[in-house]
């Protein structure tokens, strides 16, 4: 089974020079976890904001959400996969980086995101 097979096409962006509060009201309203931030330009790489960065780089240091920018907090260049990797190998990955979710890109184009609940769910 690969990436492709199992990946969420939901996927929302973000720009970077949005807000932490835009981009929480964003993932709020969408019930997702996490934002794409858009490249700047072709050349640029992909960057996330996750809720987990909202909590522990804003709210727990006690600063104002509408007073600091996505690109701020963002983790960027983030770990992205091929749409053709097999599911055992991105899982692989993901728990080699201790991470939840990453972008699937293909041709230097956003295609979907996967998820550990994603492979969960589907793939086992």
């Amino acid at each position: 089974m690969k990436v492709k097979d199992i990946m969420s096409t939901k996927v929302v962006t973000i720009d970077g020079m949005a807000t932490v509060a835009e981009a929480a009201k964003k993932m709020k309203e969408t019930r997702l976890h996490a934002l794409i931030v858009d490249r700047r330009n072709e050349d640029d790489a992909y960057g996330m904001i996750s809720q987990r960065d909202i909590v522990f780089k804003v709210v727990g240091k006690g600063l104002d959400p509408n007073g600091v920018d996505v690109h701020e907090i963002m983790t960027k260049p983030c770990i992205t996969i091929n749409p053709n990797l097999d599911v055992r190998y991105a899982a692989r990955l993901l728990a080699h980086a201790n991470i939840n979710r990453a972008p699937v890109i293909s041709e230097h184009r956003l295609a979907g995101m996967i998820s550990v609940r994603d492979i969960l769910e589907k793939a086992v």
